[in-house]
């Protein structure tokens, strides 16, 4: 569950006020990070509606139509960096938004950079202008200079655009938490960092994953291709957030064969649709796919669109459907304290949205389980599972649900009772 502080007595929360009945103490309300205004502070920009939530797709071509309408019958809402003979007035006149790294008069808002705390590293020395396979880097060789680069590419773009940055292991995992926190907090309006942990060769291992929930081993496929742990790389990086929860961290989740080594991995169309549902439960606020097929069996630069896809598509619109459906939900205060599961099985995300609550819950554990829900206060009768076609009874503030595996996800909807002395109806 993520953390907060109750708000003053009167606060306007959603659109609403808050009721003057005391909330008990384990309950608070919590504004999405960077708040919802957060997108109009800046220009060019995204949307800055409730009906927005950024679902995007990493390095796309856009030269026809098309392109776009596939896209768009994917889910799709946002494109982040494009190739270079993409055609921007096609996604403008489609209503779709685009952050590419270079300025445009159709951007809305800029790429800043892909990475830089791997090919650059940590630190503030000469930049010699060359990336990843170019040559040499940094001056001296083997320094770091990845503070450099992004002040370098922040100066070539419109002062008051926003502007985005997506990192890797550096930020997450090997970079101390000073340097990570540089990286995170003084170049960009908005964060992602992308650990590929269904599919990466690397990532279990003792250095990286087996480091963080191991104690320095390697550790096994059962312990390391989770979904939850891309709900831990977005808390990893909302935690070096400073202020904290001042900006928007999104997500960054592979949708095919990302790596050609031997012996790699293709993640699943239900390992997406968890992990997608892991990140947003442990607060990202925006999801990006990665649409790149390296290795495997079927190459490709657009998994969302040809027949390397086919298997994950369907999965996939219908899980960036159902986000586009649920975005003003997602763009509303969390409550934090109101649903507890039992034996902390599953993570959940509460949301207050037009007087009523809505859960979401993600199985952290591989077994086969049942989980109990309880709630803090409030009496809701029914709980509507969404887009499975069934409600669950709510009996005595609890309720209890089946979660099959590790890739379990289930949205309720609470329907009927109080409102927990919330002023949301």
């Amino acid at each position: 569950m993520i953390g907060g502080c109750t708000p003053p007595v009167g606060d306007i929360i959603g659109h609403r006020t808050v009721a003057q009945d005391p909330l008990p103490k384990s309950v608070s309300i919590q504004e999405v990070d960077g708040g919802r205004d957060f997108y109009s502070r800046f220009s060019p920009s995204l949307p800055n509606g409730d009906g927005y939530f950024p679902v995007g797709v990493w390095f796309e071509s856009v030269t026809q139509p098309s392109d776009v309408d596939q896209d768009r019958a994917a889910g799709i809402n946002t494109y982040i960096q494009l190739t270079a003979n993409s055609d921007l007035s096609l996604i403008k006149a489609s209503g779709l938004q685009a952050l590419p790294s270079s300025p445009s008069p159709l951007a809305s808002g800029y790429l800043l950079s892909d990475e830089v705390d791997m090919w650059a590293g940590g630190g503030s020395n000469k930049w010699t202008g060359k990336s990843q396979g170019e040559g040499v880097i940094c001056d001296p060789p083997d320094s770091g200079c990845g503070f450099t680069v992004q002040e370098a590419m922040a100066g070539k773009l419109p002062a008051n655009a926003l502007t985005y940055a997506n990192y890797g292991k550096g930020v997450t995992f090997h970079l101390k938490n000073p340097e990570a926190a540089q990286f995170v907090n003084s170049y960009q309006d908005v964060i992602s960092a992308d650990n590929y942990w269904f599919t990466d060769p690397y990532i279990c291992s003792l250095v990286e994953g087996g480091a963080v929930f191991a104690g320095g081993r390697d550790l096994t496929d059962g312990e390391c291709r989770i979904a939850a742990h891309y709900g831990w790389t977005v808390d990893r990086v909302r935690s070096l957030v400073q202020p904290a929860r001042s900006k928007p961290v999104w997500a960054f989740v592979e949708v095919g064969h990302p790596f050609s080594e031997p012996g790699s991995l293709a993640i699943t169309a239900p390992q997406i649709r968890a992990a997608v549902w892991s990140s947003i439960i442990h607060g990202a606020r925006g999801v990006v796919y990665f649409n790149h097929n390296f290795g495997g069996e079927c190459l490709s630069q657009h998994v969302l669109r040809d027949d390397c896809g086919a298997a994950v598509r369907p999965t996939v619109t219908a899980l960036n459907q159902q986000i586009q459906r649920l975005a003003p939900v997602l763009n509303s205060p969390t409550v934090n304290g109101l649903v507890s599961a039992d034996g902390r099985r599953v993570d959940v995300l509460v949301k207050a949205y037009q007087g009523q609550f809505y859960l979401m819950a993600a199985a952290n554990s591989e077994a086969n389980q049942s989980v109990t829900f309880s709630f803090a206060c409030g009496s809701p009768v029914t709980a509507e599972v969404l887009d499975e076609n069934r409600s669950v009874n709510v009996s005595a503030n609890s309720f209890t649900d089946n979660f099959a595996d590790s890739n379990a996800v289930h949205i309720y909807k609470f329907n009927s009772g109080n409102t927990c002395g919330l002023g949301l109806g």
